[in-house]
């Protein structure tokens, strides 16, 4: 017994040396390589875009009849705004630059200025603005999807007719054709990118107009000629829009 138990000792141990011996001549085991994580390219601004916007318009002014002398300042009324934009960007590294054209319907019926006390009587002017086009360059900087920008540029206003109303009785003289008065543009916002190819944004404009005159013609025994001059007369507006972004710069 005792020989038996030695020559299965001697079997297992000359077993485990030639186990040993074949791994070690085993190629060494591939190194295991960690998957490659790519990371999402950065979002670009360039593009074409298309959108529209909603918001308030205030205007101001002054205006005085020339024959009279009488003045009636302080013409001023808020309304809502709305229409739509199109433009193009172009990003080099954070610095963003473009061009906008915009346009803008305005609910604008009661334009008034105050009421001028004249002979018993009180007299009161207007001048309705319809719509508002804009074409402006754009400059701005861009933190990866958050655009702060300025624009500059020109701008055009169409008014209704220039009406004098006689409250006290409710006599009133219009002219017989609109008008359209042009001006220049500054103004800047914010613009967010929320998804891929949709952005929103919020912006303030400040339109600046020429002055501007309008004759009418009273009816009286004799009918005359009265002329209204207007100054210092801008627009300003706060949209909120939102953009769709034909990005080509991916």
């Amino acid at each position: 017994m005792p020989k038996l138990f030695r020559a299965t000792a001697i079997a297992s141990l000359l077993l485990g040396t030639c186990v040993a011996a074949q791994a070690a001549d085993l190629p060494p085991a591939p190194a295991v390589k960690a998957p490659v994580v790519y990371a999402p390219p950065p979002f670009s601004w360039t593009g074409f875009y298309i959108g529209g916007n909603l918001g308030g318009a205030w205007s101001q002014g002054n205006i005085t009849d020339t024959l009279t002398g009488l003045d009636f300042s302080g013409t001023s009324n808020t309304t809502f705004v709305g229409g739509g934009q199109i433009g193009v960007n172009y990003q080099i590294n954070s610095f963003v630059i473009g061009a906008e054209a915009d346009f803008d319907w305005l609910a604008n019926n009661s334009n008034s200025g105050p009421g001028v006390p004249v002979s018993g009587n009180t007299l009161r002017v207007s001048v309705n603005d319809r719509w508002v086009t804009t074409l402006a360059a754009r400059f701005g900087f861009a933190v990866d999807r958050v655009l702060f920008y300025a624009k500059g540029g020109g701008g055009w206003v169409g008014a209704g007719n220039f009406t004098v109303t006689n409250v006290t009785t409710g006599g009133s003289v219009a002219l017989s054709n609109s008008n359209t008065n042009t001006g220049w543009l500054a103004g800047g916002g914010v613009e967010w990118a929320f998804a891929p190819n949709w952005t929103v944004r919020l912006e303030y404009d400040y339109l600046g107009l020429s002055n501007n005159s309008y004759t009418a013609t009273i009816p009286a025994a004799v009918p005359f000629s009265d002329t209204f001059s207007t100054r210092n007369r801008n627009i300003q507006m706060a949209t909120i829009g939102v953009n769709y972004l034909f990005n080509w710069g991916r």
